[in-house]
């Protein structure tokens, strides 16, 4: 009997290891493998388009209670900006004539030759765009210089969360990988000027971290928000702090 009982009992902790292994195992691709997933989806777009320019299609972001209706918007991938905003992005450089334009998250350039494109139009001013990744920061830059506008673009490869910017922000537009997004906000809005704009994308309540950070961030008193329906949602906002 006691045989029988010390072979259940060195089974039952057979089972019991095995289900810890597993579960552990489990909570290792759980923490790992989704920040891998979302990190080479830009990679993954980066080689879908290597040979073929792309083109417009309708937004498929999920519908959301703010924008029931994202196929109304056009998009050329699931990245890039929506090619609407892109055209705001640009309407807000000729509106605002900005001296410095700070845009973190390059990716293909799109959104920089926009800001770009209103830097030359006005005449004057900067953009400086900050990507992290080589291989698409070197896409964006060929981009940029096919483009022509290169002389009005400089071009970063490193992290917002460590880029120096010398002088006032006149207008930022946030971008970047999400997660990073309220800390590069919070380390570049000093800089912003108290009459400058900042424009964060990817805001609807589908992404829920970045409208989140944006609402916190109004309720700390250290901006004013207004959040615009858009697919994939844009808060356009300027410091409360310094305002005359």
């Amino acid at each position: 009997m006691a045989t029988e009982f010390i072979k259940q009992n060195r089974g039952g902790n057979d089972h019991f290891y095995l289900l810890t292994a597993l579960v552990a195992g489990a909570g290792i691709v759980l923490t790992i493998v989704p920040p891998f997933i979302k990190r080479y989806e830009g990679l993954r777009i980066l080689e879908r388009v290597a040979d073929d320019e792309q083109f417009t299609q309708p937004e498929y972001t999920p519908a959301t209670p703010e924008c029931p209706q994202p196929e109304l918007w056009k998009m050329l991938d699931s990245q890039t900006t929506e090619v609407e905003v892109l055209e705001l992005l640009k309407t807000l450089v000729t509106t605002l004539k900005p001296k410095l334009v700070v845009e973190t998250g390059t990716f293909l350039g799109h959104g920089t030759v926009k800001l770009a494109e209103g830097v030359k139009e006005n005449g004057f001013g900067k953009v400086i765009t900050v990507e992290f990744d080589a291989s698409i920061h070197a896409r964006a830059v060929k981009r940029f210089e096919d483009s022509g506008l290169a002389p009005w673009i400089e071009s970063r490869l490193e992290s917002s969360l460590e880029t120096v910017i010398d002088g006032s922000i006149d207008l930022l537009y946030s971008d970047s990988h999400l997660a990073n997004r309220e800390a590069e906000i919070q380390r570049l809005l000093p800089q912003l000027d108290p009459r400058g704009v900042l424009v964060i994308h990817d805001a609807s309540s589908h992404f829920k971290l970045v409208p989140e950070a944006a609402l916190r961030m109004e309720a700390e008193g250290l901006i004013s928000a207004v959040l615009l329906s858009t697919p994939r949602g844009v808060v356009i906002a300027q410091r409360r702090d310094g305002r005359q």
